[in-house]
C-alpha cells in the first residue's frame, strides 16, 4: 500500500521589502516499488536534508511530478538525475517523452488536473490505509500567520482564475480525506 509523507512543510513568508521566503510542500510517495516526488519545490538544503533523514539520495527517486511551474514548486526538477519528469501534460525522461496518462504507470495514483491558481496545475490522488490523500499543491495554500481553511472563496492573490480555481477545491474535497496544500499543514477533510 501507499505511503505519504510530508518531507518538507511548504511555507511562505512576505517580507518587511515585500518579497516572499517561501518553498512548498515536498511530498514523498512510496508504492514500495517506486519513490515519487510531488513538487521538490526551490530551497536545496532543505530537500537534500530532507531525503537524507529518509536514508535517499536524489538518484533513488523514480518519478517527480510537478503540479505547476511556479519556481516556488520546481526549480529543483533537475536534481533526480534518474527520474522521469511528469506534469499534467506530459512526461520526460532524459530525451525521450509522452503524453502524461491518468495515472502514474505501475501506480494506482491518479493525476487529477486542479486548474485555478494556474492553468497546468494538476493534483496527485493517492490511496494509502489512512484513506484518500490529494496532493494538492497551491489547490488550497497560506501565507505564515492565516488560519488554514479549505472554504472555497478563500482569495488566492497568484490564482490565474479564481472561478475554475473554486471548482478545483470543490473537487478536492469531494474526493479525498486528507489534503496536503502547497504551503501550510495537511488537513482532514471528513
Amino acid at each position: 500500500m501507499n505511503t505519504v509523507k510530508v518531507l518538507i512543510e511548504g511555507y511562505a513568508k512576505i517580507n518587511l521589502d515585500g518579497t516572499w521566503d517561501a518553498t512548498c510542500s515536498t511530498t514523498l510517495i512510496d508504492t514500495g516499488k517506486l519513490k515519487i516526488i510531488m513538487d521538490p519545490g526551490c530551497n536545496r538544503k532543505l530537500l537534500l536534508k530532507a531525503l537524507k533523514n529518509e536514508g535517499l539520495k536524489t538518484g533513488d527517486i523514480d518519478y517527480v511530478f510537478i503540479s505547476h511551474y511556479h519556481p516556488d514548486h520546481c526549480l529543483l526538477i533537475g536534481i533526480f538525475e534518474n527520474a522521469t519528469v511528469f506534469d499534467s501534460i506530459q512526461y520526460q525522461k532524459g530525451p525521450v517523452g509522452g503524453e502524461t496518462p491518468e495515472h502514474l504507470p505501475e501506480t494506482d495514483i491518479q493525476i487529477i488536473k486542479t486548474p485555478g491558481h494556474a492553468p497546468e496545475h494538476a493534483s496527485l490522488l493517492v490511496p494509502t490505509n489512512k484513506g484518500k490523500i490529494l496532493v494538492g499543491a497551491d489547490v488550497f495554500w497560506w501565507a505564515e500567520g492565516v488560519k488554514p481553511t479549505l472554504e472555497l472563496d478563500f482569495p488566492d492573490d497568484f490564482a490565474s482564475d479564481m472561478g475554475e480555481l473554486k471548482k478545483s477545491r470543490k473537487k478536492a474535497l469531494e474526493i479525498s480525506d486528507w489534503i496536503i496544500p502547497g504551503h501550510g499543514k495537511t488537513l482532514k477533510v471528513k
